[in-house]
């Protein structure tokens, strides 16, 4: 299968490698110019349980320097920023063929709709995956991938083939994947294990090994997420997760130490976070379905203020 990963930071290029590993034609799309020039010559350096390999990769800065010449993409796999998506889909529309498949597999809520009003809806597929990747070098990611489980799924609750192609795509090459009837209650499970530890770690500026020994971080944690919990269950969302610490309990799952959450990762790097489409989007819908959310309103303000210092600030 042709594959390419619009937004190929630490997760795309954890979710790309392993990918390409298992044989398909990946093209992994970054803007950062160094990055791909480092991936094009050296190939993506994974670490995996302490131990680093290399895959050799199709890397680009654009669209435009995706090889044609074998073919439209079959499948994109959106990961780039929310704030980016409405932009990076009109610059990628020379991806497309007939039959391509555009799935989000982004954090937060809200991208398939934009993605639907620029490809047709009848292109695109939502997910959620609890893969994880962190940037520890240029060209060089942790692939948090073993035990981690991705979904993915028609916004209709319909089981496709399509979807099935995509799983068994997935699943062959060591991504534990599986297709969603429920696909708005899985995005909104993954949503609550995005509240639990993105925010903080990024207020906090610690990985996940010493986020987890703070108790009362955890505290926190587990009220935003019962927040979330709350308004979900007003808007008429079935969900899997049953108690608020589990999404906190999830989230560290098969994840080393020294994982940090993207929120804290878009920090160090000097650039806004995607916490309008996490507890942001808690605290919106909350308010269409009058429910309070003091704690995620208090956790937006943290990393707004946090985003309002940074020495590039674009705010």
């Amino acid at each position: 299968m042709k594959i390419c990963v619009l937004g190929a930071g630490a997760l795309g290029c954890a979710i790309g490698g392993v990918l390409t590993e298992a044989g398909h034609e990946v093209w992994l799309i970054n803007r950062n110019a160094p990055q791909v020039d480092a991936m094009n010559s050296r190939g993506l350096m994974l670490r995996d349980d302490g131990v680093d390999r290399v895959v050799r990769v199709h890397a680009a800065t654009t669209a435009q320097g995706v090889n044609m010449d074998t073919g439209a993409v079959a499948l994109v796999i959106v990961l780039v920023k929310s704030f980016d998506t409405r932009q990076a889909m009109q610059n990628a529309m020379s991806l497309l063929g007939p039959d391509t498949v555009v799935l989000s597999l982004q954090n937060g809520l809200g991208h398939e709709d934009i993605l639907a009003g620029i490809v047709g809806p009848e292109r695109v597929l939502a997910g959620k995956t609890y893969v994880g990747g962190t940037q520890l070098a240029t060209g060089h990611v942790i692939a948090g991938t073993r035990g981690k489980q991705t979904h993915i799924g028609e916004l209709s609750g319909v089981i496709t083939d399509r979807a099935r192609a995509i799983a068994e795509t997935f699943n062959h090459a060591g991504l534990q994947t599986t297709v969603s009837d429920n696909i708005l209650g899985t995005m909104w499970d993954k949503l609550l294990v995005n509240v639990a530890t993105g925010a903080l770690s990024g207020i906090t500026r610690l990985p996940y090994g010493a986020l987890y020994q703070v108790p009362e971080v955890e505290a926190c944690a587990v009220a935003a997420v019962a927040e979330a919990m709350a308004v979900a269950r007003a808007s008429g969302i079935r969900l899997d997760t049953t108690e608020p610490r589990h999404a906190w309990v999830r989230a560290a799952e098969g994840l080393p130490p020294e994982f940090k959450a993207s929120m804290l990762q878009s920090l160090e790097k000097g650039s806004a976070t995607e916490v309008d489409y996490v507890n942001g989007a808690v605290v919106r819908q909350g308010a269409k379905c009058g429910v309070p959310t003091p704690v995620n309103q208090a956790l937006v303000a943290c990393v707004k203020g946090i985003e309002r210092g940074l020495p590039n600030s674009m705010i």
